[in-house]
């Protein structure tokens, strides 16, 4: 289990930490997987985590703090010396460097570490990416990639495959271009070992060519990239020039990051905080959307004491209020939470007007089903007037596709008007739902009972 891998790990590496022989942790941390460590790394001092950083080589230590948390990563960012972060940086790949580039506050202290690569080239690919628009292609991609020329022959490709391949990771795709620099076609690497080495490129290139713009939307490469299962996808400028390429684990994180944020969301958090963070970050985090929700409670509250006099005659009605303001909330969040899925995978597809017809059927079959079961339920359990049973049934009705209607246009709405869908399922937007129940209720039970 890597729970019991891992709690042995975390176990050896502070026993070896705890005798201070520096020689030994490097010795220890040579064997140890970079995801490894980025994932005990929580578990450690702020000191123990500077000096596993010191004892990794360069390659390692680029790749461990590119998996750390961020906070973790700034820590060590602020803190260890500027010549070493430069040597790391100069191990990342160009998108992993600008990251912690645009992470670095102090314009000197980014200034200074720039000064100290001795890659020009390089430091002014990082900038240039750092510089950009945050979730865009141009932001997520690296500037790392294998490119050859249309008129070459195979012999040639291989060749500068080979110089190319020196510094890139992974080759997944051999992007053909023009004299210009114009993205044209593809080339597998599989077809390209295979080739003879005296055919044109042209002769075994794929037609078809995939790419996005630097200025499309993170989501929608996302979407790209997994409709056609693609390990990676080449960026272009508006003349489409080859500028770079995005892979599949750059995609990851943004997946991750966004399916947190809208977590958080969804959960009325709008500062990115995590289970590990200090009390008073998950307090200040929290505690202001607790208090609308406290307020918004409290409206629920004098709405309901709005109708005293009905609940002093018709006691019986007030037992049904959590009924009716529970079955709400559960509509609201159970189409809201649909309609913002399918808005994130791309996937609805309906005009408006189809999605309204659905969800009124999905409405009315449900309150059909839920009225049966509640018959059933008073007939066996309790005996109330037939005037109580018909407000019930009929404010039922009435809440579940209000719920559902609200809960499947909110997201709709959001979405139109730029807006993170997410938001639908805010805790005080649910409560105002619930008001609206609350209120349905007792106005419905007013007409018909008569008090």
């Amino acid at each position: 289990m890597d729970f019991e891998k891992n709690a042995k790990l975390l176990d050896d590496l502070k026993k070896i930490i705890s005798n201070s022989i520096e020689s030994k942790i490097a010795e220890f941390l040579k064997n140890i997987h970079s995801a490894d460590l980025a994932e005990i790394s929580n578990k450690l001092s702020k000191d123990e985590l500077l000096l596993v950083v010191k004892n990794l080589s360069y390659p390692k230590a680029a790749r461990f703090i590119s998996e750390l948390e961020t906070d973790y990563r700034k820590y060590i960012i602020e803190n260890i010396m500027l010549d070493h972060l430069a040597f790391i940086l100069e191990e990342m790949e160009t998108d992993d460097a600008a990251d912690i580039l645009w992470e670095i506050d102090d314009e000197e202290k980014k200034h200074k570490i720039l000064k100290l690569i001795k890659d020009k080239k390089y430091v002014g690919e990082i900038t240039e990416l750092a510089s950009y628009e945050e979730w865009t292609a141009w932001a997520l991609m690296a500037k790392e990639y294998v490119k050859v020329n249309k008129n070459w022959t195979i012999d040639e490709c291989l060749k500068e495959v080979r110089r190319q391949a020196q510094e890139v990771d992974r080759v997944h795709s051999i992007y053909v271009v023009d004299n210009s620099g114009v993205l044209i076609w593809r080339v597998s690497l599989k077809d390209l070992i295979s080739a003879p080495a005296e055919k044109k490129v042209e002769e075994i290139r794929k037609k078809r060519v995939d790419y996005v713009f630097i200025d499309t939307p993170a989501n929608e490469v996302a979407y790209i990239m997994e409709k056609y299962n693609m390990e990676a996808i080449p960026v272009v400028d508006n003349k489409t020039k080859l500028v770079g390429r995005i892979t599949v684990d750059d995609i990851m994180d943004f997946i991750r990051d966004t399916a947190e944020e809208n977590y958080n969301l969804a959960s009325g958090i709008l500062d990115d905080v995590k289970e590990s963070d200090k009390i008073r970050y998950l307090v200040k985090a929290r505690l202001p959307w607790l208090v609308l929700a406290l307020f918004w409670g409290l409206m629920a509250v004098s709405v309901m004491w709005g109708f005293e006099e009905a609940m002093e005659k018709n006691w019986e009605l007030f037992f049904f209020t959590p009924l009716i303001a529970a079955m709400a909330w559960n509509v609201w969040v159970q189409s809201s939470a649909l309609v913002v899925q399918a808005l994130a995978n791309n996937s609805l597809k309906w005009w408006i007007f189809a999605r309204f017809f659905k969800e009124l059927s999905i409405s009315i079959v449900n309150w059909l089903l839920l009225s049966f079961l509640l018959l059933i339920f008073w007939y066996f359990i309790f005996e109330f007037s037939n005037l109580v049973i018909m407000a019930v049934c009929i404010s039922l009705v009435s809440v579940i596709i209000l719920a559902s209607m609200i809960g499947t246009f909110v997201p709709l709405l959001l979405n139109k008007y730029w807006i993170n869908p997410a938001v639908a399922t805010w805790p005080f937007i649910t409560t105002s739902n619930d008001i609206f129940g609350i209120l349905i209720f007792f106005s419905i039970a007013k007409i018909i009972i008569g008090f």
